[in-house]
């Protein structure tokens, strides 16, 4: 009998109309949904909640056991939605004008079903694939990569043969992600009051780092695929009360810079600027990732771009990270992003997909599986 026809699209747009912002996390309606899914598609699947409300997905399609896997990646979670209004229900899932619609439509909900879709494309086939194509749905990777972080303890990385990632990319191909460093700043000045001793106020002393941060330009080797080094304050916190002298500021600053780096060599360049009463600590650090443009699996994905849309995919770099920072951290396996997502709409307003794209997409990943596990 002929496969039961399974809709990217309007799964995708399903799971848009689930909200799974981290923060606050909550991505168990998500892989719920996404579980059942599976098991309606008798793709054998497991969900594993590690914590209250935030869990995994793992599925498999079983292949002959001549090659290793080929894990496809994506996550469950989205970014918040933001504080200004949106142009429309940033939950509707809705299609107009042929874009899905909604948050996650392209980072990365959309992916995801694409993914699935893949995955029951292949078990129809009479002849199994050399290898198993496993499907790793994740929680948190928005933020910590708290679902990344639980596959390595589980010892997941010994699975990965080969790590094709759906984050967006408008079809081209992602052969490296920049490291991401963040830093907590601490300001330590003493509690005054506006009416007497006025103390030394931490804000202030913030303020002035900050201001001397964003002159620093980071001297760091230049990677062909990526722009320069960043450095972005994301969120300030500090004071009790308006007529009180805040003796306690922090800021939360994110920087990012291409692979092969140490990351003593950026703090060294950032502590220059960093004055008394003010101290560094660093809070989370994802490597880069990087794969050669040039490497059979790099080829491989240009193939069957290039078979379904008839054009050959730009190859880039990206400054956003993907659970492959974790995933496979020292591990060398062949490596590439490749999503229907508009590259460059994560975290933005108004967050849309061409429908035709993940459509194109499941095409493409197909032939990547058969093609690669052949």
């Amino acid at each position: 009998m002929a496969a039961t026809p399974f809709d990217p699209v309007a799964f995708a747009a399903q799971l848009i109309r689930i909200p799974s912002c981290d923060p606050p996390g909550g991505e168990l309606a998500v892989a719920q949904a996404v579980a059942t899914t599976l098991a309606t598609l008798d793709i054998p699947a497991t969900l594993d909640e590690f914590q209250p409300g935030r869990a995994n997905v793992l599925a498999r399609i079983t292949g002959r056991g001549e090659k290793p896997p080929l894990v496809l990646s994506a996550h469950l979670d989205t970014v918040p939605t933001g504080d200004r209004p949106w142009a429309f229900d940033p939950f509707s899932g809705d299609v107009v004008d042929g874009r899905l619609r909604g948050r996650g439509a392209s980072d990365m909900k959309s992916a995801l079903a694409c993914f699935i879709a893949t995955a029951h494309r292949i078990q129809q086939r009479a002849i199994p694939l050399a290898g198993d194509l496993i499907l790793a749905f994740t929680a948190g990777e928005s933020a910590n990569c708290l679902g990344a972080r639980r596959l390595v303890a589980q010892g997941f990385q010994q699975e990965i043969g080969a790590f094709l990632c759906g984050e967006p990319s408008t079809l081209d191909l992602i052969v490296v992600e920049k490291a991401i460093l963040w830093l907590e700043a601490e300001a330590i000045g003493s509690m005054g009051h506006v009416s007497g001793d006025a103390g030394i106020n931490a804000i202030n002393l913030m303020v002035d780092f900050l201001a001397d941060l964003r002159r620093v330009t980071l001297e760091l080797p230049a990677h062909p695929l990526l722009t320069p080094p960043s450095i972005t304050v994301g969120r300030i916190n500090g004071g009790t009360a308006v007529n009180i002298t805040p003796d306690r500021c922090t800021a939360e600053i994110d920087v990012r810079f291409g692979p092969g780096i140490a990351v003593d060599d950026v703090l060294a360049q950032i502590a220059r600027v960093v004055p008394d009463r003010i101290t560094l600590r660093i809070t989370d650090f994802k490597p880069a990732v990087e794969e050669p443009p040039a490497s059979p699996f790099v080829a491989c994905c240009a193939r069957a771009v290039a078979a379904v849309t008839g054009r050959t995919p730009d190859v880039r770099g990206v400054s956003y990270y993907s659970d492959a920072a974790i995933l496979l951290e020292g591990i060398d396996v062949p490596f590439a992003i490749l999503g229907p997502g508009d590259l460059g709409m994560s975290g933005q307003y108004d967050e849309t997909a061409r429908a035709d794209l993940l459509h194109a997409a499941v095409d493409i990943y197909v032939r990547i599986a058969e093609d690669w596990l052949a």
